[in-house]
C-alpha cells in the first residue's frame, strides 16, 4: 500500500490568522490531538515578528511542550537570521522558508522582492545546514494572485528550482487564494517538475472554490505524494479577499483512504481534534467530514 505523507499547518498556518486570542493550552492540546491521531509532521508555530503575527508570539512556550526529539516531527516558520536564532534556541529539528511565485504577493507579505527573499533565504540556509537542521521551501500563488491574477507555471519552476537547489529537501506548493483547478494544477506540475523531481514536491490546496480535493486528486496522478492541509479547515490567506481556509485534513484522509493509500492517521482521533479546536474557537467545524462521520 502507497505511503502519502500528510503535513498538518493547522497549528500555525491555521491558526495564526485568527484574531481572537488563541490560548497557549489550547494551542498545546489541539497539537498534543493531532499527534495522537497518528500525524507524524506538524507545523508547531512561527518565529516571525509579533506586531506582524501576534498569534505566533507563544511558539516558544508551545515548543517546550512538545516532545521535539521524538517521532514526531513539529516544523516552525522562520523568515530571517532572527528567526533562525529563536528556532534553534528552541531546539527545532526543522524549519520552513516562505517565498512567493508572484512579485507583488512578495513584496505585500514579506517586503521583498522574489530575488531579495531568496537572498535571505540562502544565508538561513547555510546556518540552518551547518546546525543539522532540515529546511523545506514553500512557494506560494503557484497558480494565481490576488495582485497579479494568473501566474505563469515557468516563474513556480524558476522559485520551486532556486530553493530546490539552495538545498531545500522539500518544496511545497502552495494554491494560496484556491483559484486551481485541474488543468491548472497539471500545467504548474508538468512544469516545475521538469526541474524538481517530484518525490521532493507536495501540495498545499486551499478550498476558495471548493476544488482542493479535486486538485489533490490531480496531483496525486501527477506522482505528488506529500500534500499540506489543516485540521477542521482552519485558516486562510489574509491578503486575498473571500479565501477561505487550507483544504480540511479529515476531507484529505477520506480521500486518501478511498483511493487505497496509506496515511497512518486515524480517522475518530483526528474527527475529534477537528470538534476541539472549533469548539475552542466558538464555530462549527469546517470540513465536510467532521459534520457527516459517524465513527
Amino acid at each position: 500500500m502507497t505511503h502519502v505523507k500528510i503535513v498538518e499547518v493547522g497549528p500555525r498556518d491555521g491558526l495564526q490568522n485568527e484574531k481572537q486570542t488563541v490560548p497557549l493550552a489550547v494551542k498545546i492540546e489541539l497539537i498534543q490531538r493531532l499527534a495522537a491521531s497518528g500525524l507524524l509532521n506538524i507545523e508547531a508555530g512561527a518565529f516571525v515578528s509579533p506586531k506582524w503575527v501576534p498569534q505566533m508570539a507563544d511558539s516558544a512556550e508551545v515548543l517546550q511542550a512538545l516532545q521535539l526529539d521524538g517521532t514526531v516531527n513539529y516544523p516552525v516558520l522562520v523568515p530571517n537570521d532572527k528567526g533562525l536564532d529563536a528556532a534553534l534556541a528552541a531546539g527545532v529539528r526543522e524549519i520552513a522558508v516562505f517565498g512567493a511565485a508572484s512579485e507583488a504577493f512578495s513584496q505585500k507579505n514579506i517586503n521583498a522582492s522574489i530575488a531579495e527573499s531568496l537572498q535571505r533565504f540562502e544565508l538561513v540556509m547555510k546556518r540552518a545546514v551547518a546546525a543539522n537542521i532540515r529546511v523545506r521551501g514553500y512557494v506560494s500563488c503557484v497558480v494565481g494572485c490576488p495582485y497579479e491574477g494568473a501566474i505563469a507555471p515557468r516563474k513556480v519552476a524558476e522559485v520551486a528550482s532556486a530553493l530546490y537547489d539552495m538545498g531545500c529537501y522539500e518544496i511545497s506548493l502552495g494554491d494560496t487564494i484556491g483559484v486551481g483547478t485541474p488543468d491548472k494544477v497539471t500545467a504548474m506540475l508538468d512544469a516545475v517538475s521538469e526541474q524538481v523531481p517530484v518525490a521532493k514536491l507536495a501540495g498545499h490546496f486551499h478550498d476558495t472554490y471548493g476544488m482542493a480535493i479535486a486538485n489533490i486528486h490531480t496531483a496525486l496522478q501527477a506522482g505528488v505524494r506529500t500534500f499540506d492541509s489543516s485540521v477542521s479547515g482552519l485558516g486562510g490567506c489574509p491578503y486575498a479577499k473571500g479565501a477561505s481556509g487550507n483544504v480540511a485534513t479529515e476531507d484529505v484522509v477520506y480521500l486518501l483512504h478511498g483511493l487505497g493509500y496509506h496515511t497512518g492517521v486515524d480517522m475518530g482521533r483526528l474527527v475529534a481534534a477537528s470538534h476541539y479546536i472549533a469548539a475552542a474557537l466558538g464555530r462549527a467545524p469546517g470540513s465536510r467530514l467532521a459534520h457527516a462521520w459517524q465513527g
